[in-house]
């Protein structure tokens, strides 16, 4: 079947990804997108905070607490595939365009104990129009260490209409009314 394409499998004729001039260097911290969001903001959720990497890529460190499990002592799998999700929709914000996740696959390796550290990697492998096309691991014991998970995810840009017209009146009006604009282009970067 030469020739196939999956819905994660950038096709021919996508060009590579560009960081925005105005993306942070490599190793500033991103900050939250919006306060109340599960994956980055620090009041509940999983509180990702992701670092700028190099090209457009992302890292960050999650740490699996009590919980997050699944089964007795492991990390649930819903909750492994939000960090990277979380993750994959920070890389947005170093293109600086909004963008919601279309699809995304996770594989599971290895089980992932309570108290472990996961280093994450995400990266924008490919643009194609408005679909945004990335790949992300969990590893285990460091950075190097070995994957317990990954996803591959395809993103797609949006307008901020899309909030808007789906969200609920009263968070989208709070956020569209902070005087700070960096925050009210953040809130709505990467959301289904």
């Amino acid at each position: 079947m030469s020739g196939v394409q999956t819905a994660l499998k950038p096709p021919d004729g996508a060009r590579a990804p560009v960081r925005h001039p105005d993306a942070p260097a490599p190793g500033g911290v991103l900050g939250a997108h919006y306060e109340a969001c599960f994956g980055c903001g620090q009041e509940h959720g999983l509180g990702l905070e992701p670092r700028a990497g190099d090209g457009v890529s992302v890292t960050a460190e999650f740490t699996v607490r009590t919980g997050h499990q699944g089964a007795p002592g492991l990390a649930h799998g819903g909750v492994l595939t939000a960090a990277l999700d979380e993750a994959l929709g920070a890389l947005n914000w170093l293109q600086r365009v909004i963008a919601v996740t279309g699809r995304l696959e996770t594989d599971f390796l290895r089980p992932v104990p309570v108290g472990t550290v996961l280093h994450l990697d995400a990266r924008v492998t490919a643009v194609y129009g408005r679909k945004i096309y990335c790949t992300a691991t969990g590893r285990m014991g460091g950075p190097e260490g070995p994957v317990a998970v990954r996803a591959d995810a395809l993103f797609i840009e949006v307008k901020v209409d899309h909030f808007i017209k789906n969200g609920r009146s009263e968070e989208i009006d709070a956020a569209l009314a902070d005087p700070d604009q960096v925050k009210v282009a953040r809130a709505f970067e990467v959301n289904p």
